[in-house]
């Protein structure tokens, strides 16, 4: 069974000022462009959020309650669609992700929960879930848990990627979320409407 893809729509987005799944970048959609990537390396890809896309949505409970919310309500939905496997997670924030990056991801060795380490901080919404942290996401939420960064710290395998790993197949900015116009300036995308990015 091939990895599955849940992709992450549902943010707030308040320091940005404008819904994020909106923004376009070289001419795409946020939500469009993270759906295209995602789709390239996985099988099957739902969206968790308002429904953005054209995939399978699936809501997390409460609505806008958070990524690690998010992540366990695309657990269920892809567990009751028979999914087995693990699935790579992916936000709709960010604008510079590549399919080679989300390959790298995909096809790291082993069956461990791969998450980036980038800028000397994980990135728990690039990574790639094993089916057992799939499994335990909604006992953590019910437990009361709702940081995806504590959440991963517990997972009892993570193979952690550094830069030395990845840096032949991407750069930081393809690891890079953005929350706020400063984010976007950041990363050369001024107002949202870079000419062109990397496919």
């Amino acid at each position: 069974m091939g990895i599955a893809g849940l992709f992450l729509t549902g943010g707030a987005s308040r320091r940005m000022g404008k819904d994020k799944a909106a923004l376009e970048i070289g001419g795409e959609r946020l939500a469009a462009r993270g759906e295209r990537v995602l789709g390239s390396v996985c099988d099957p890809v739902l969206e968790v959020g308002p429904g953005y896309t054209e995939l399978d949505t699936v809501r997390e409970e409460p609505a806008g309650g958070g990524p690690l919310a998010a992540i366990a309500a695309g657990a269920v939905a892809l567990r009751s669609r028979a999914h087995a496997a693990g699935a790579l997670v992916l936000a709709v924030d960010l604008p510079l992700v590549t399919v080679k990056a989300l390959a790298f991801l995909r096809d790291f060795p082993g069956t461990d929960t791969v998450v980036p380490f980038v800028a000397g901080q994980p990135q728990p919404l690039c990574a790639r879930y094993s089916a057992r942290a799939l499994d335990l996401a909604p006992e953590a939420v019910a437990a009361g848990q709702d940081s995806v960064r504590a959440f991963v710290r517990s997972l009892p395998a993570v193979q952690w990627a550094g830069p030395r790993m990845w840096a032949s197949v991407a750069d930081e900015g393809a690891f890079a979320d953005v929350d706020s116009p400063e984010d976007l300036a950041r990363l050369g995308l001024g107002g949202g409407g870079a000419d062109a990015v990397e496919q």
